[in-house]
């Protein structure tokens, strides 16, 4: 993930599992699994699977 991101406003509307993996900071394998029990929504692209940014800030907010 490029280092560009100072902030979330400057990350793109959607993200691919692995970026939002790394915002988590979490792994490949945690972030697929996130996606696919439903917890962090996702949309696919044809066969790809991205992440949109406001449900990244979504997941973010309801983690206590």
């Amino acid at each position: 993930m490029s280092s560009n991101y100072r902030s979330f406003e400057d990350l793109p509307l959607t993200l691919t599992v692995e970026e939002a993996g790394q915002i988590l900071r979490v792994g490949r394998n945690t972030a697929y699994e996130l996606v696919r029990c439903g917890k962090l929504p996702s949309v696919r692209v044809g066969k790809q699977i991205r992440i949109p940014r406001q449900a990244l800030l979504d997941y973010l907010s309801r983690q206590k």
